[in-house]
């Protein structure tokens, strides 16, 4: 109960033999559907809002520059599963060109060397690559496949994936929803490169990270102060849904700009959402810097950690083209019959399927997910992007991770938004297994109990009024209690100092020691004195 998140994180990094783990982190949505980044200085129970079971899920929270200088192969590989990802998730942004070559090295990743006997015509429209997809993209998935990327390894495919993926200007963007003063809506993000705002289906704003001088939020308000040449300086100003989410972006904020822009951690500084002392919130990056993490990686010296990939092996991450036709038009629970329900090596593999697997593609998972779009044309346009509608809308900006309130509902949403199998059988036993109300009571009631602490948005509120106005009274004490000090030295001491000298010989201070120092001191003397005599008679 009282492990804090650094714990976690290690022993996640240990189960998967990841020594730069700089890179990553865990996130968790609240009830409120939230996101959250998982703070290693804090106790992981008492960051959790929600009722257990707890759902947390590994994620890079930092996108390294250059993914390609990374060390070791297995630290580009849960690079490269993530930006498959984002890929999937319509946060990256890239020319029909561009997704067609991406997608090949996809392929080529988890399938290997085209082969006619194993890869019917049409076998790369059995994967989602993007959010939607055209006849003429697949066609070009398969030819770059069969072509060009033949004898490649899946290390290869996958590093070749991430130097192309770099390229792009939506690389590393965890976006936020807001709307701008005009009440445009708008994507705030920031990446390896700086702060960027994403608007329509372009990037309006891309501000350098030496060209951001502070982040601050007040309520739903988020303020970006910029300084750029010619001593210009700019704010902008958005505005979040909530202000919970409004602190997310603030924190992420000071969270990028310390890990890219500082040049050691020494220099992390703890940063204040408000001017005053006593109001706003206050945060600290606590983890290493860029810097520091290239050349922690530069000294490491071992043995390639082994990696388990799918390979040619049917999976969830990657199916087999003996399946038959498409099943986006199979009813839902017709479709779960239909796929096997297959097992796959422990170890790395199973982050792989459970998190970031290439899904066959499926309504249930767009509908899961994805917002309704228009049929378009765009792929015959190279100007035109064709992994988002003409509004960037990237599918899990706002919830990225499941919730749900009983364990069979998140076993079985989490499966479906991952793009996982499950078969009828595997359905009913679930349904016999699921717990009764008292089994769940039981089972939860002790993580309960330590949840109880947390109240409604409505305590909070309260809470943090109350801690303010505490501050305020203890920072006025201590300024009274500082000039009391203050003035005991001056009227009472006799240190010979040139500022305490000044400060006597001035008239004002000779009038206020012999008109109203003197008879007050004489005052309490005399009070005391009588408190004292009245203690001594009883």
């Amino acid at each position: 109960r009282d492990a804090k998140g650094q714990y976690l994180f290690d022993l996640l990094c240990h189960h998967l033999n990841l020594l730069e783990k700089d890179y990553f982190g865990i996130r968790f949505v609240d009830p409120d559907k939230q996101r959250h980044w998982l703070e290693f200085t804090k106790s992981v129970v008492k960051q959790l809002r929600s009722q257990p079971p707890f759902t947390m899920c590994f994620r890079v929270k930092f996108y390294p520059a250059d993914p390609a200088a990374l060390k070791e192969e297995i630290t580009r590989y849960l690079v490269f599963l993530q930006i498959k990802r984002d890929l999937y998730h319509g946060r990256l942004l890239c020319k029909t060109s561009d997704a067609a070559l991406l997608a090949a090295y996809i392929l080529q990743a988890e399938i290997g060397d085209y082969d006619p006997g194993k890869h019917p015509e049409g076998y790369s429209s059995k994967f989602q690559f993007f959010p939607k997809h055209s006849e003429k993209l697949e066609k070009k998935i398969a030819e770059i496949h069969k072509t060009e990327l033949s004898g490649q390894t899946p290390a290869t495919s996958e590093l070749n994936f991430l130097r192309k993926a770099q390229t792009l200007e939506t690389y590393g963007v965890d976006p936020h929803p807001c709307k701008d003063v005009s009440g445009n809506a708008a994507f705030l993000a920031f990446t390896p490169f700086g702060f960027v705002v994403l608007q329509g289906n372009k990037r309006v704003h891309f501000i350098k990270w030496n060209e951001v001088t502070k982040l601050k939020f007040e309520g739903k308000t988020f303020y970006l102060y910029v300084s750029q040449k010619e001593e210009k300086k700019i704010i902008l100003t958005y505005f979040a849904p909530t202000p919970e989410a409004c602190k997310h972006l603030w924190k992420c904020g000071i969270e990028n700009q310390a890990f890219y822009k500082l040049e050691k951690s020494s220099q992390v500084r703890t940063v204040s959402s408000s001017n005053l002392f006593f109001k706003g919130s206050r945060f600290r990056y606590s983890g290493r810097v860029a810097k520091e993490v290239m050349e922690s990686s530069a000294k490491i010296k071992r043995e390639p950690p082994e990696i388990h990939r799918a390979g040619m092996v049917p999976s969830r991450s990657c199916p087999s083209i003996t399946h038959g036709p498409r099943l986006s038009s199979v009813p839902r629970t017709r479709r779960r019959a239909l796929i096997p329900v297959l097992f796959t090596p422990p170890g790395l593999e199973s982050l792989r399927d459970s998190a970031h697997s290439t899904p066959v593609r499926s309504s249930s998972h767009g509908d899961t997910f994805l917002p309704h779009v228009r049929s378009s044309r765009a792929d015959s346009n190279e100007r035109v992007a064709v992994i988002a509608d003409e509004a960037y809308s990237p599918a899990d900006s706002v919830l990225p991770t499941p919730v749900a309130e009983h364990s069979l509902e998140l076993m079985l949403l989490s499966r479906q938004i991952n793009g996982a199998t499950c078969s009828i059988e595997e359905e009913k036993e679930s349904e016999a297994s699921t717990p009764t109300a008292a089994d769940v009571e039981a089972l939860g009631g002790e993580l309960r109990a330590l949840c109880q602490g947390h109240g409604g948005p409505e305590q909070e509120q309260v809470n943090k009024f109350v801690l303010s106005v505490l501050r305020l009274l203890l920072v006025t004490m201590g300024l009274l209690l500082v000039l009391l000090l203050l003035l005991i030295i001056l009227t009472e001491s006799d240190l010979d100092v040139a500022f305490f000298r000044d400060i006597r010989q001035t008239p004002e201070f000779e009038q206020f020691h012999y008109q109203y120092f003197c008879p007050l001191r004489r005052w309490f003397a005399c009070k005391i004195r009588s408190v004292v005599s009245l203690l001594i008679d009883t």
